[in-house]
Formats: C-alpha cells, sequence, structure tokens
C-alpha cells in the first residue's frame, strides 16, 4: 500500500482536498507548491485563502524562527507576554479609524469557526436574545454553531445537527437573483425584504441577537455584496438595534483590495472576525467587538489555544509585511488583471456563465446553456472536470457556490504578474480540454 492508500485508509471520509488533489507535498514557497515527484503546481488556493503572503515568506518565517530561538512561551492562554503586545498594538493600528478607540479584542481558538462561535455567543448574551440572522449561500465554519449560519444544507443533514435558531435572508446575488430578477433591482429588494422582516409584527420572526453577514461570500462562490447594499443593511441594523457581525475570516487583512472587506463600504459593524491570513499562515482567531458589547464576565468564554504565541508573532510580522508593502493595492490591481483576463476567457468559452469578485478573491461560474437574458442551470459536474485538470496541468483551483459550480481563485496577494498570466494560460487550456472531451 503506497502513502496515499495508507493516509486515505486511516484518516477520517470527511477530509475534503487530499482525495481531489492526490499528491504528496513536499516543498512551497511563494505561489508554487511541489509533489514528491518534483512537479510545480500554481497554488490559487494558498490554503483557502491563508496565506496571504505566500508560501514561506522569508520574513514571517525569519520572525518565526528568532522567537522560538528565545525561550519565550509558546502557548500562554491569556497572560500577558511581549507577543501579545506587540501583536494586539500592530492590529489595533490597522482597524478602520471608528475601531480603533472604541473595540475590544477576544482571542478565541484557533479557528475561524472558533472566532464566530464566540461573535454568536457574545451577541447572545448582551442581547439576551437568542436566534441570529445569517444569509443564503453563507459559509461561517463547521462547529455546531458556526455551522448552523450555513446555507448549504448537506453539511447540517445528520440527526441532531442544530439547524434552528437561524433564520435565513437574501443575499444580493445578482447573477441568481432570489428574487427572480435580472440582478438590476437585487440589492433593493433584498434590503427590502429585510427591513420588512424585522419591522413587520406579524413576519412571524423574532428580534435575532445578532445579524452575520460577509461583506464577500467566499464558500458560497466568490459573491461580493455591493458597496450600497452594505451601507444599506448597516443603517437597517442600527434603526433596529440589531448587532452586525461581519465575518471578514477570508476577506480580513488585504484580500479584497482593502485591509477589510467592511472598508470598501466604510461601515463600521459592531464586530468583525478574523482568521486565516490574521496568523500569518498559523492558526490564530479573533473577534474584534465594539466595547459597548462587552458585557460579560471573566472566564465566560476561553480556549487552551488561544493564546498561541507563534501565531501572533507570525501575525504581527504578515501585519507590517501587509501595510509597507501596501498587500491591498496590489491586490486590487493584480485582482482587476485577473477578472479582465478571466472574462476574456469567458467571451471565449459558453460555459462560463459569470466571471465576479472582489481583489484577489475571485470566482467564475461553471453554467449550462440558458435561455435568452437568464442565467443558465449551475454545471457542479464540469466544473469539478475543469478543476481536475487544472491541477493535471499545474494550477490548483477550488470549487464552491451552488452545485460546487464555481471556480475560485484565492492566489497569494502576492503573486506576480507573471504568475497571473501563467494562472490564465493554463486556466484555459484546462478548460478547453474539457469542453472538447465534452463534445
Amino acid at each position: 500500500m503506497d502513502t496515499l492508500d495508507y493516509l486515505q485508509r486511516v484518516e477520517s471520509n470527511a477530509r475534503t482536498y487530499a482525495n481531489t488533489f492526490r499528491k504528496m507535498f513536499v516543498r512551497a514557497q511563494g505561489s508554487r507548491i511541489y509533489d514528491a515527484d518534483g512537479k510545480a503546481y500554481l497554488d490559487c488556493l494558498a490554503n483557502a485563502g491563508t496565506l496571504g503572503l505566500g508560501h514561506n515568506h522569508p520574513e514571517v518565517k525569519e520572525a518565526v524562527l528568532q522567537y522560538l530561538d528565545s525561550q519565550q512561551l509558546q502557548q500562554a492562554l491569556d497572560l500577558a507576554t511581549p507577543a501579545k503586545l506587540a501583536f494586539v498594538e500592530t492590529l489595533i493600528s490597522q482597524l478602520p479609524v471608528g475601531m480603533r478607540e472604541s473595540s475590544k479584542i477576544q482571542f478565541c481558538g484557533p479557528s475561524g469557526s472558533d472566532a464566530v462561535e464566540a461573535a454568536i455567543k457574545l451577541a447572545r448574551h448582551h442581547t439576551g436574545r437568542s436566534s441570529i440572522m445569517a444569509f443564503h449561500g453563507a459559509y461561517h465554519g463547521m462547529t455546531a454553531g458556526s455551522l448552523a449560519a450555513m446555507g448549504n444544507l448537506n453539511a447540517k443533514r445528520a440527526p441532531g445537527m442544530a439547524t434552528s435558531g437561524v433564520h435565513f435572508l437574501p443575499y444580493p446575488y445578482r447573477f441568481r437573483c432570489p428574487f427572480g430578477t435580472d440582478g438590476t433591482s437585487t440589492d433593493t429588494l433584498s434590503i427590502n425584504y429585510i427591513d420588512n422582516v424585522l419591522s413587520d409584527p406579524e413576519s412571524g420572526i423574532a428580534k435575532p441577537a445578532a445579524i452575520i453577514v460577509e461583506a464577500v461570500q467566499g464558500e458560497g462562490g466568490c459573491i461580493p455584496a455591493s458597496v450600497e447594499w452594505l451601507r444599506a443593511l448597516r443603517e437597517l441594523t442600527i434603526k433596529h438595534d440589531v448587532p452586525l457581525i461581519v465575518d471578514e475570516v477570508q476577506t480580513g487583512l488585504g484580500r479584497t483590495g482593502k485591509m477589510f472587506a467592511i472598508d470598501h463600504a466604510g461601515i463600521i459593524p459592531d464586530a468583525i472576525v478574523l482568521s486565516k491570513m490574521l496568523g500569518g499562515g498559523y492558526p490564530l482567531a479573533v473577534v474584534v467587538y465594539n466595547k459597548a458589547l462587552d458585557t460579560w464576565k471573566s472566564g465566560m468564554h476561553a480556549g487552551t489555544f488561544r493564546g498561541n504565541q507563534i501565531g501572533m508573532v507570525a501575525g504581527a510580522a504578515a501585519i507590517r509585511i501587509i501595510e509597507r508593502d501596501n498587500i491591498p493595492y496590489r491586490a486590487e490591481k493584480l485582482g482587476a488583471r485577473f477578472v479582465e483576463g478571466l472574462r476574456g476567457v469567458a467571451g471565449r468559452h459558453a460555459a462560463i456563465g459569470d466571471v465576479r469578485g472582489r481583489g484577489l478573491m475571485i470566482g467564475v461560474e461553471i453554467t449550462r446553456p440558458g435561455s435568452e437574458g437568464r442565467a443558465g442551470a449551475p454545471d457542479g459536474a464540469l466544473a469539478r472536470a475543469i478543476k481536475l485538470k487544472c491541477f493535471e496541468n499545474g494550477l490548483i483551483v477550488e470549487t464552491g457556490g451552488r452545485d460546487g459550480s464555481v471556480l475560485r481563485f484565492l492566489p497569494p496577494l502576492v503573486m506576480t504578474e507573471d504568475e497571473i498570466g501563467e494562472a490564465l494560460e493554463l486556466f484555459e487550456r484546462s478548460l478547453a480540454s474539457v469542453e472538447h472531451a465534452a463534445r
């Protein structure tokens, strides 16, 4: 039995990426990873968007190595340490101006799911209300509470899995408008619906403890909400006195072309959830929230690994690099170049129904032919075939969205112009090959 078969035999059936990308990966640098045979792959997944500075960034790695040699604490619960102080000061310096003086930070367990759980728990404690509102297509993690706020039902089918206590609202998905329009009025219809649900005493839906939203839906298919919709949503939550939680786990720290996705709209939510890029490639997650919500008592939230000093050291180093090198601006410009190239590919291949994104968080939706003026049905099978062919050709992308029909590009933000051109060439070659085989 070879090593891949052995791992498949002993690991859980729940594993995902290893089933798709069946290679032993042994080395990585920048935007590329290498398998045991020496083959290089251009990585447009970047550990689900975690590695914004690419694999093994030399400055982040050096900061970690120096810290490991210093004999300082590696784990510290919530004790005060120099590493924590440096990280907190660095993070606060990059928050939107309106949050820097009015916020508290809760260190959580090491994943974004843990931080989402903490944010929801905090909102429930502060308001005394129990239900929350989330959105169609949402993804907030795979722990019980965060899973309940997921739009996709497949992961919630196990008996006893929590599905109650969350009311789902229409996200402004213009390409597939939930109200059946051509997309031009999707934002207005969505906001009006939410306002009506919160205002109407006969709506049958109780006032929630919070509304949680992604400014750009990730697993839902890289769907960016417009800045106008985000501003209107914030106005609604203020009007109805409902805390707004923005999940920035995948968008935070520059990926969308701003330091935070909320910066595009200029809104200040009650809480933001951060992880992934926050730890510079190491596990770290926090909730940053308005201090008016800080009504829980000592010990009401904890986690053994909330004091991961390596994550704080790497995270502080990464944030400093992101600011110094103006990485958000780079993501904005490279993202525009990537989207332009992908739309050029779409013009030559009918299987692409939509190309969208913000910064370097980009989705390509694969569809079946549709009637005039209407989007074709999602084609998850074709999207998966394209993903596998991309991998065969040396390009790593992932799928998401309805029926897995959206090819998601989440490359390192340090990817070069030449590498973007290479990714476009590999993608179009793979797409053309799959289309030809399907004829």
